[in-house]
């Protein structure tokens, strides 16, 4: 849902309707690669973990494969209504997914995934997101004609790849224990816990600031901000302020969602009045 909603929200901004297929392919291959990359990354005794979600989800994983089954029949579908430089493009986007868990690279003499190397696991998975979710929209509106602002398209790839680290940092933040558990040099581990939370709130106000000066009509630059400030309120009141709730980080995919609604009410409020 959070793949669709920013997938959607590109089009959005860039004043064209939705092109439902696209926003289909973007959710369930989404959905693929998720689970793909959970399988790979299933230790060998999953029931024995000291980890509660892992134990949980390979206690589950009938949900993986039914969600599976599901997603790759809708992207079949879908995939016959785009176009094949889109097609092809999406190629790319999952072999850079796939690097994320695919030890083909060499670190400490061992052979390791991009999320093994220190400090990329957080950049890795914005790029991902904005190559998917704002360049895919782009290539495919691109094939069939439609031309769209160059400025604009540049400016939302900067603002979505800040909003994904901002998003993302929370996660990497909670789970500080886990991924030293398993040898992984994350942002926040490299930084300690209080410098990744002051690191999320200033790249709020940076992504805040840079809002108000890219090129899209005043209720879309509403709504980004009026969902950053909720974000804000969601680290402090909840996400950061405990760490016993652990699926409180949850909430940030939620605002990816939110972040949608808010220009989509806005817009509609604004173009009623």
């Amino acid at each position: 849902m959070a793949a669709m909603a920013q997938c959607a929200l590109t089009y959005i901004i860039f004043e064209r309707s939705i092109n439902w297929y696209i926003v289909l392919v973007e959710g369930t291959a989404t959905l693929l690669l998720y689970n793909i990359l959970l399988s790979w990354s299933k230790p060998k005794n999953p029931k024995e973990s000291k980890f509660p979600r892992t134990r949980w989800i390979f206690n589950h994983e009938w949900v993986m494969w039914l969600n599976n089954g599901i997603a790759l029949l809708v992207l079949g579908y879908c995939l016959w209504y785009i176009h094949v430089y889109s097609f092809l493009f999406l190629g790319f986007i999952g072999i850079l997914s796939l690097l994320y868990g695919m030890p083909l690279f060499t670190f400490r003499d061992r052979k390791v995934g991009l999320r093994q190397i220190p400090g990329a696991k957080i950049f890795h998975i914005a790029l991902v997101w904005v190559c998917s979710s704002v360049v895919l929209p782009y290539v495919e509106l691109a094939n069939v004609g439609v031309k769209i602002d160059q400025w604009v398209f540049i400016a939302l790839c900067g603002l979505k790849f800040i909003f994904l680290v901002i998003c993302t940092l929370p996660f990497d933040i909670r789970d500080i224990q886990q991924d030293s558990y398993y040898h992984l040099r994350t942002l926040p581990n490299m930084l300690g816990e209080q410098k990744a939370k002051n690191l999320t709130y200033g790249l709020l106000g940076l992504h805040c600031v840079l809002i108000l000066t890219v090129p899209y009509t005043v209720p879309i630059k509403i709504g980004l901000i009026l969902t950053n400030v909720l974000i804000f309120a969601l680290l402090k009141l909840a996400v950061f302020k405990t760490k016993d709730h652990y699926h409180y980080a949850y909430l940030l995919d939620g605002s990816l969602v939110l972040q949608f609604l808010i220009v989509v009410v806005i817009g509609i409020f604004s173009a009623g009045t």
